[in-house]
This record gives structure tokens, sequence and C-alpha cells, in this order.
């Protein structure tokens, strides 16, 4: 199983959002709002944020956990619906996962997907 984190930008949440809702099988995707900088240090961005003395960029963090078959498709969805050839664009991270327990059966490993 595999863990993909994908950090992109609020504008472009629902299209790759409804594109992932169409990937047969797909177990569900967590989504949070983040801050943050890449090596530019957000000095030029218009979205900016300022929190305490340091500039940060709003962003879209996506988490999802599928099979290994999976991988590429998800990985594929979001890089072609995420993309603006821009700047801060964005970038995707795969891990490993050695394990999953669902809280509520117990369940563990791909049942726990």
């Amino acid at each position: 199983m595999k863990e993909i984190k994908a950090i992109i930008r609020p504008s472009k949440l629902l299209e790759v959002t409804e594109e992932l809702h169409e990937i047969e099988g797909l177990p569900g995707v967590t989504v949070s709002e983040i801050r943050g900088f890449g090596k530019g240090r957000a000095k030029s961005a218009k979205d900016r944020v300022v929190y305490e003395m340091v500039e940060l960029i709003p962003r879209i963090q996506l988490e999802v956990v599928v099979d290994d078959e999976m991988v590429d498709e998800v990985v594929n969805v979001i890089q072609k619906y995420a993309h603006t050839g821009n700047i801060g664009d964005g970038k995707i991270f795969v891990s490993t996962v050695d394990e999953i327990v669902k809280i509520r059966t117990n369940e563990r490993g791909r049942d726990a997907l």
C-alpha cells in the first residue's frame, strides 16, 4: 500500500477532487488547508500570508492511501488537474504504508481501506 500526499493550489481543489471521484475503487481522500513556503520563500507571491513575521502561501494538502496498483492513476490525475505551469504548483509525494488499522472494527491491512 502507498500513501500519496499532494500539495496543490487552493484554486485547483475542485477540479482535482472531481477527477479523483471518477477513479473506481478509490477509498477516499483527506483534504487539509495548510500554509508554507518553497525555495522562493513566498517573497513575490500575490497570495502570501504573513504569520509572526514569516511569509507563507496558502495551499491544500490531499492525502490518500491506495493499493500499489492504483498509485500511477491517482498521481497522474493529480498531476494533470493541479498543473498550471507556474511556480508554486506544488508537489506529490508517494510513501510506503506498512500498516493500516481501522479504529472502529480493528480491521488491518487492505481490509482497513
